[in-house]
């Protein structure tokens, strides 16, 4: 489906079969949100695309931890939180300080249900031809260009993260390791931090997605970015959901299955030709 809005568009608990696709003044979107292939319980993802005015843009996509009490209603509390704030944002209050208000919001919230909820959260600001990443746990954020270089990719807050950035282990190792879905740092915890990232400018026809870990536990850093780099949008992004959705289910000699529940933004650059 592909259609047209100016308007917020959040959605938790979904059970889409196909992905969707939009277009707006910042350039286009394609998003998609389901539960995972191995349960029946609720997807405890939720996702938000914020036009705040014609010049910039919000993505969330969080993703409510499994496992704890609640996370459907965790990650639910991030997007409805952040969508709240930037809409009533004064004109005094940049858009940065209006994501981190709404993160602190929505921790406050959490913490207060009391029910040892969480959830990740990965954000990004899209501003004209820059955008800028905040996220809290593992959620993916990745920006590639249309010749496959990727341009920015955010360290997941967990040992194997970490251990990732400091070139202890590898990707292969990483991604084998039993532990790689233990992490240190959620909406909800109790030292949650923002990791805020550069500025960068976008190019044209950079694509950019952010996504809940299925999608980062299940595909490589490289194969997410050959499969969303070209091509028609929508289509890129539904052969990388199908292969995604494939290897939840069937294990590899370079990977385990991960099958999560999953979701995504994606948005590419209008082409400046």
């Amino acid at each position: 489906m592909t259609r047209t809005s100016d308007k917020p568009i959040i959605i938790s608990d979904g059970t889409m079969d196909v992905a969707e696709h939009i277009t707006m003044a910042h350039g286009e979107l394609t998003f998609y949100s389901t539960r995972s292939p191995a349960k029946y319980t609720p997807n405890e993802d939720s996702l938000a695309i914020i036009p705040v005015d014609n010049h910039t843009l919000v993505l969330v996509v969080a993703d409510g931890m499994g496992g704890m009490p609640a996370g459907e209603q965790a990650s639910q509390i991030i997007v409805h939180s952040l969508s709240n704030i930037l809409s009533k944002k004064p004109e005094s209050q940049t858009i940065r300080n209006a994501i981190i208000e709404g993160i602190d919001i929505a921790d406050a919230k959490i913490k207060d249900l009391k029910n040892g909820s969480g959830s990740t959260v990965s954000v990004a600001e899209i501003s004209g031809t820059q955008i800028r990443n905040y996220h809290v746990g593992d959620s993916l954020t990745l920006l590639t260009s249309n010749h496959g270089n990727i341009k920015y990719v955010s360290m997941a807050h967990s040992p194997i993260g970490y251990a990732l950035e400091c070139g202890a282990i590898d990707h292969a190792t990483a991604m084998k390791h039993l532990e790689r879905n233990l992490i240190t740092n959620y909406v909800g915890c109790h030292e949650m931090f923002i990791h805020i990232g550069p500025i960068i400018e976008l190019a044209s026809l950079d694509t950019l997605i952010i996504a809940s870990d299925a999608l980062s536990d299940n595909l490589y850093e490289h194969e997410i970015s050959e499969h969303i780099r070209k091509g028609p949008l929508l289509e890129s992004i539904e052969e990388m959901k199908r292969t995604c959705q494939n290897n939840m289910l069937i294990k590899g000699d370079d990977r385990l299955c991960h099958p999560d529940d999953f979701t995504f933004i994606a948005f590419r650059q209008a082409s400046k030709e």
